[in-house]
C-alpha cells in the first residue's frame, strides 16, 4: 500500500510538472508534446527518438517532444490511463494490449491472421480498414495515429522442426496467458503450458517443456537459442505496436501542425521497419551462427486451415468479423 502511494505521488508530482510545460508552450503559441513509454527494444526507441526531430523541422520549431521512456511513468496499462486523462498526450503501446480497450483491436491477436509481412504491412497502411480500428476508442479520450511492427511470433523446439501441423500433436508448448493463444495450440494439436516468460529457459532445459513461440529475440537477448535447436518461421501473430494520440490534444492542433505530426508519424514508421528488419536479420545471423540453431520456412496454409473454428466463433461478433473480412479480402487479391 506504501508503494501504491509513493507510485501515485511520483506520478502526481510528474504530472504537475508537465502541466506547467504545457501552459508555458500554449502562451509561446507553440505545442510540447508528452511522449511516455514503457520498456521497448532500440528499434522502437530509435523511431521514437526519430519522429520527435522529424515533428519539430516539419512544424518549423513550432512542436517538440519532452520523453518519458523506460517505465518512467509507468507499464502499458498506466501509461494509456495517463493518456486518457490528459496527463500525457502520446504514447507507444502493444496492439494486443489495446484489445481491452477496443474489441476491434483484439483481432490482430488471431492466429495467421496475416499471410506474410507483406500483407500485414498493406493492412496497416491501409486508411480503409485502419481508420475504423484507430477511431474505435475517440470516446475513450484518445485515438490511434498510427503504427509501429512489434516482429512475429513464431515456434522454437527442442528436438523436432515445426514443418506442418502434425509436428505439434501433443508437444508441451509454453504460451502466455491468453485464451486466444491456449485455444490455438490446441486447435494446431499441441498441449498449451501457460508459463511466464522468465521460466522458460529452466523448463526446455529440463525437457518439461518441449518447445515455446515468441520473436528472434528471445533466442538471442533471452538466450533460449541455448536450449533450442529449431526455430520454425510459421508467423502464427503479428501484432502491431500502435501509437496513441490524446484525442484533445490532437483536435488543439493548427492544421499545419497536424499535418506535421501526421507526416512525421509515418515517416517515423517507415523508419522503424527498416530499423527492426535489420535487427531481425542480425538476430538470425545469431541464431544460426551464434546459437548453432536451424531456422526453417514453413508453409502456414495447413496452419490457416487448422485454427478456421477460431474465425467461425467470431462471427459471434459481427464488428470484428467485418474487420477480419476485410483483412483476407486484401490478403486474397
Amino acid at each position: 500500500m506504501t508503494t501504491q502511494r509513493h507510485t501515485k505521488a511520483i506520478l502526481t508530482a510528474a504530472i504537475a510538472v508537465l502541466s506547467l510545460g504545457t501552459t508555458s508552450a500554449q502562451a509561446q503559441n507553440s505545442v510540447n508534446l508528452k511522449l511516455a513509454y514503457a520498456q521497448n527494444p532500440q528499434p522502437v526507441k530509435d523511431a521514437l527518438a526519430r519522429f520527435g526531430e522529424l515533428v519539430e523541422e516539419k512544424s518549423e520549431g513550432s512542436i517538440s517532444v519532452t520523453y518519458f521512456p523506460d517505465s518512467q511513468l509507468g507499464g502499458e496499462s498506466e501509461l494509456v490511463e495517463l493518456l486518457q486523462t490528459g496527463a500525457i498526450d502520446m504514447t507507444k503501446v502493444s496492439g494486443g494490449l489495446m484489445g481491452s480497450f477496443s474489441p476491434l483491436y483484439g483481432v490482430f491477436s488471431m492466429p495467421y491472421l496475416f499471410n506474410d509481412q507483406a500483407h500485414f504491412h498493406e493492412v496497416m497502411n491501409s486508411e480503409a480498414i485502419m481508420d475504423e480500428v484507430y477511431q474505435s476508442t475517440q470516446d475513450q479520450g484518445f485515438v490511434g495515429v498510427g503504427w509501429y511492427d512489434s516482429g512475429q511470433r513464431n515456434f522454437y523446439t527442442r528436438d523436432t522442426p515445426i514443418e506442418s501441423v502434425s509436428d505439434l500433436e501433443g508437444k508441451k508448448i509454453r504460451v502466455m496467458q491468453s485464451q486466444t493463444a491456449v485455444d490455438t495450440m490446441e486447435l494446431l494439436g499441441a498441449s498449451p503450458v501457460v508459463m511466464a516468460q522468465e521460466e522458460v529457459y529452466t523448463a526446455l532445459q529440463q525437457g518439461v517443456l518441449d518447445g515455446a513461440e515468441n520473436n528472434e529475440f528471445a533466442l538471442t537477448t533471452a538466450r533460449h537459442g541455448e536450449v533450442a535447436e529449431y526455430y520454425s518461421l510459421d508467423g502464427h501473430t503479428r501484432i502491431p505496436d500502435i501509437i496513441l494520440f490524446n484525442s484533445n490534444t490532437l483536435s488543439r492542433l493548427s492544421d499545419a501542425q497536424h499535418d506535421a505530426v501526421m507526416e512525421a508519424i509515418q515517416e517515423s514508421t517507415e523508419f522503424q521497419l527498416e530499423k527492426w528488419s535489420e535487427a531481425v536479420d542480425t538476430a538470425r545471423d545469431s541464431i544460426r551462427n551464434d546459437f548453432g540453431v536451424e531456422i526453417n520456412e514453413v508453409d502456414i496454409t495447413p496452419f490457416q486451415a487448422a485454427v478456421q473454428p477460431m474465425y467461425e466463433r467470431l462471427k459471434d461478433q459481427p464488428e470484428q468479423y467485418a474487420l477480419y473480412q476485410k483483412i483476407k479480402e486484401l490478403g486474397d487479391k
